[in-house]
């Protein structure tokens, strides 16, 4: 993958460190610490935002281990808010951005379009929170320090990174798609379009079964414990796998001619990392050991969760294909 983007890392104009780059940046990195601060209690051994008789509490050797790595997911906020910002920032290789701004957008996309969505649906009396009536993990005030921590990273975050590749990449997406040149897109995009629309079938079904209140496929535990905020994340998957499978078929096929190039881009972009992330994590999670046997995900949950996964990394494959042979192009015409 590195070898493919590699021509992206030519030099390209001198970051402007302009007003709203340090608003952005200041926003990104303090947005951070309640997080951060949060996850270094805990690791201290600190109860606060944890109810007695927590499942967290059952595990402090494992819980301490988790927290760490999260610390050190969510400095790497930080440090690319400085890579995003510095002249330095330019000369790196284009992956060192690349990569974990995509993963920080598949993260973070579906928290702030779910969360506002789960509290709009709660002002209008679509559902309690989550917890009512159950043991809860954490108090909910702790939901919304950090989620809402969460979306101002990704506002501050993904506002950078479209500056930051605007100076660095913006000739690599200007026009529309009809204007694309012929060979940047071809057979092997179009192979990989039709390959993740068909993948996406299984996800995408279930997850609106699921979205639209179904039970078939949901271990016994998710069925039971189903609120309004089940039913917005699942739509919210679905709406992610379209964007992903619609961006990778505008793209290759050259649809939406009319439209600017960073409209399919975008969606692509966006929608194959929200899949890919939350497929894979939720992967993850499944592979887990669970004590109750009604809570242990399903085959088809199982497969749900693995085939938007495979979606997402088949649409980015689109991307990063589509950068690698327009950047190849522009640096032969250069030469």
């Amino acid at each position: 993958m590195t070898q493919s983007i590699a021509p992206l890392a030519a030099p390209g104009p001198a970051v402007r460190l302009s007003r709203p780059r340090r608003t952005l940046r200041t926003v990104a990195v303090l947005s951070c610490l309640p997080y951060l601060g949060l996850k270094a209690a805990w690791i201290a051994g600190s109860h606060v935002g944890v109810p007695e008789g927590s499942a967290l509490l059952d595990d402090r050797v494992g819980m301490a281990v988790i927290n760490g790595l999260s610390v050190l997911l969510d400095s790497a906020v930080i440090v690319l808010a400085l890579v995003l910002t510095r002249p330095w920032g330019l000369k790196v290789s284009a992956w060192l951005p690349a990569l974990p701004v995509w993963v920080a957008t598949g993260l973070l996309a579906p928290i702030m379009t779910g969360f506002p969505a789960q509290l709009v649906v709660r002002f209008v009396g679509g559902g309690a929170a989550p917890d009512q009536g159950h043991d809860s993990f954490l108090h909910p005030w702790v939901f919304t320090v950090v989620y809402t921590g969460f979306i101002l990273q990704g506002i501050a975050l993904g506002a950078l990174f479209v500056l930051y590749a605007r100076d660095r990449w913006g000739h690599l997406w200007r026009g529309r798609v009809w204007e694309l040149p012929v060979g940047v897109v071809g057979p092997a995009h179009r192979a990989l379009a039709v390959a993740a629309a068909i993948l996406a079938l299984l996800p995408l079904t279930v997850h609106l079964l699921w979205a639209c209140g179904v039970t078939a496929g949901l271990s016994e535990g998710r069925a039971a414990d189903r609120t309004a905020d089940f039913y917005v994340l699942e739509a919210v998957y679905v709406l992610f796998l379209v964007a992903a499978v619609a961006g990778g078929f505008l793209l290759a096929f050259r649809r939406g001619r009319a439209l600017p190039v960073a409209v399919p881009l975008g969606l692509a972009w966006v929608g194959s990392g929200a899949v890919a992330c939350w497929g894979g994590w939720l992967s993850l999670a499944s592979l887990g050991g669970v004590e109750d046997i009604a809570d242990r995900p399903t085959p088809l949950m199982s497969l749900a969760y693995a085939g938007q996964m495979l979606v997402g990394f088949l649409v980015a494959a689109i991307g990063v294909y589509y950068f690698a042979e327009r950047s190849a192009r522009a640096a032969r015409r250069a030469a």
